[in-house]
């Protein structure tokens, strides 16, 4: 009797594993789905790509520096003479004008455009790496979900496995085939896997949380990996391969890099300081004057029409600046080589953290291969275990320690295989290859 038992309750898991598939199976939500999502939602990425759009802005801004400028005045005027008396007059004068600007030499003006530019390109670089970090942070929550509703789901088959067993040591001790200790171990596990299932469901509920923040939705109820589990292997099984990639693409590498040439724009502009400007300078404007009485009018001759223009060059020369443009340059220099130590520096970062992302994926592709051992050998261990406590070799305690085995390894199985597929995401994040369509590949092993 007790070996029907528990072989009833090695099913459960699997039962009611596909329970819950079934009733989420109507209202699950594909990673796709949730990342097209979140793209329009979370408040780090849109405040990210705000940036960029702002940088774009002022990269536009900045081509103004070798244009042209035009502007309109006008401005006009009344004059009284009081009290009143023979050589008394009042004026009127309306004055309008147009004058325009432009550089014709300032040394200054193609580095900053050219920094602009570069600033720009490095809001992109941010840009990117915010959109690889909502594909990393999304898909970690995405998969904590799963990984909490099988904890779950192991949590609750195990106590109902100890359940079963707890009765079992209750009835064989009222005939008197098992002794009073069988049913208290019994009882002692029975009641830490309450414990362990009030825990397993409050950590559901907090990752639930977590996954709701993204989309700004509630209850998304995340798919499972398609079954049979198939994980795909890396495009490379060479390490080296990734870090040369990293430091080719990596958009950390790429600011660092983008950092270092905004700091030898900076140097030039302040050398620029040094150098003369030579600017064109053009108006055209109308006056229009208008005195009464008409009489004091034609004696002073000030009233009628009159039209003006004029062109010109202005050259500047700095000859002392009082230390300033010198102590310019000096700061830009030193800003330079720290810019180019940062960029020694994100190399060796970016580098480092592939390899740790690397060999992390490796070990845990071979951890996920050990599980599946581990879960056939477990089942096998609770069979024999179960039929050894049939014919009398075995005590009830090693049955709940089999079950328990089992259960541990079924939920640290599909721990490890969510594990490899977010840190495939991370690995690629590392060497800065991820991309949306990542997403799609990660999206393509879960069940549809």
């Amino acid at each position: 009797m007790p070996f029907v038992t528990a072989y009833r309750l090695t099913l459960q898991p699997l039962a009611l594993a596909a329970s819950l598939l079934l009733a989420g199976a109507a209202q699950a939500q594909s990673l796709q789905e949730l990342y097209d999502a979140a793209r329009g939602y979370d408040a780090t990425y849109l405040a990210t790509r705000n940036s960029a759009d702002a940088a774009a802005a002022r990269a536009a801004q900045a081509e103004a520096l070798i244009r042209p400028t035009l502007g309109l005045q006008a401005g006009g005027t009344y004059a009284r003479t009081d009290p009143p008396s023979q050589s008394a007059f009042n004026t009127r004068t309306l004055q309008a004008g147009l004058t325009g600007k432009y550089s014709v030499y300032n040394a200054s003006n193609i580095p900053t455009i050219d920094k602009a530019r570069r600033a720009y390109a490095l809001a992109q670089a941010d840009l990117e790496a915010a959109e690889q970090d909502l594909i990393v942070r999304l898909a970690t929550a995405y998969f904590d979900v799963l990984a909490a509703k099988d904890a779950l789901t192991t949590s609750r088959a195990n106590k109902t496995g100890i359940a079963e067993q707890l009765a079992s040591a209750k009835r064989n001790f009222e005939v008197g085939t098992a002794t009073i200790t069988d049913t208290r171990e019994a009882q002692a596990r029975y009641d830490l896997a309450v414990a362990q299932e009030l825990a397993a469901d409050n950590d559901l509920r907090v990752k639930r949380v977590t996954l709701d923040q993204f989309v700004g939705r509630v209850g998304v109820e995340p798919k499972g990996l398609a079954v049979p589990v198939a994980l795909p292997a890396l495009p490379s099984d060479n390490v080296d391969t990734w870090v040369a990639t990293a430091d080719d693409q990596h958009p950390g590498v790429r600011r660092a890099r983008l950092g270092l040439e905004m700091a030898q724009l900076d140097t030039q502009i302040a050398r620029a300081g040094e150098k003369p400007t030579l600017d064109a300078n053009a108006t055209l404007g109308g006056t229009n004057t208008h005195t009464s009485p008409a009489i004091v009018a034609a004696q002073q001759g000030s009233a009628g029409t009159g039209k003006n223009a004029s062109v010109g060059l202005t050259l500047t020369y700095p000859l002392y600046t009082g230390g300033l443009t010198q102590n310019k340059i000096k700061e830009t220099l030193v800003l330079e080589e720290k810019a180019r130590n940062d960029l020694d520096f994100a190399r060796r970062s970016v580098a480092e953290g592939t390899r740790r992302a690397f060999f992390g994926v490796q070990s845990q592709k071979a951890q996920v291969s050990a599980y599946e051992a581990a879960e056939s050998s477990t089942k096998l261990a609770l069979e024999a275990t179960q039929l050894g406590y049939k014919v009398g070799v075995r005590v009830n305690l090693d049955v709940l320690n089999a079950q328990t085995q089992l259960y541990t390894t079924q939920r640290d199985l599909a721990k490890a295989r969510y594990d490899v597929v977010v840190n495939s995401l991370k690995l690629r994040q590392a060497s800065g290859q991820l991309r949306p369509e990542d997403v799609a590949a990660a999206n393509a092993l879960l069940a549809k």
